[in-house]
């Protein structure tokens, strides 16, 4: 499959470029992708929250009052959960929420996103570039001249590019990631996948099956 090759300009080079059909024509699986993206948001979860239970309040280490002759219900514990200022009960506690998948199901993942995204007509390649100065002011000139300046756009990369990175890192609804690293979940979390000639070879570098 060729789809054309764009300049920082916004024009078209008059060239294609030829993707390959195993990774950006094949067949998506809705279920492999699901649990791609049910498995990336896991892992961002902290798995920090915590309340005290009736052990770890402090206080209570006496009875309130004596157990029988006040006229009062029975007291063990000024912590207890039906007290105010008590324990918790069955209060969440540190977990981890990661989950991992096999490698074979991360890559089938990707190819069904990348196919389905290039099925929609969402992703668009264009000459490599590097923002040399670092300026914000650049890169948005070549989304603007591209006409995804208003867009949600996930920039790849053939490599870490630091200076682009430094460019893009102030621009609403830009990401920015190397090739190689653009999870399920960043590809379709995007209006618009814009993709670095030599991105496209390292992609399939990677997914080559």
């Amino acid at each position: 499959m060729k789809v054309d090759l764009y300049k920082t300009d916004g024009s078209t080079s008059g060239e294609q470029v030829e993707l390959s059909d195993a990774i950006f024509a094949a067949k998506p699986n809705r279920h492999v992708v699901w649990m791609a993206v049910k498995a990336h948001l896991a892992n961002l979860r902290q798995g920090t929250a915590m309340t005290k239970n009736r052990a770890l309040v402090s206080g209570g280490g006496r009875k309130p009052w004596r157990q029988k002759g006040t006229g009062r219900a029975r007291a063990g514990t000024i912590r207890s959960p039906l007290w105010r200022h008590g324990g918790r009960v069955f209060g969440p506690l540190p977990r981890d929420y990661s989950q991992d998948l096999p490698k074979k199901v991360k890559r089938l993942a990707r190819i069904s996103a990348l196919s389905a995204r290039l099925q929609d007509g969402r992703i668009r390649v264009v000459e490599d570039f590097s923002i040399s100065s670092g300026k914000t002011r650049d890169l948005y000139a070549i989304l603007r001249n591209l006409g995804l300046a208003d867009r949600k756009v996930l920039l790849l990369t053939p490599g870490v590019d630091l200076l682009t990175y430094r460019a893009g890192r102030n621009i609403p609804n830009l990401i920015i990631r190397p090739a190689e690293q653009a999870s399920t979940y960043d590809l379709l979390n995007c209006d618009v996948v814009l993709m670095q000639k030599s991105a496209v070879e390292r992609i399939e570098k990677v997914l080559a099956p």
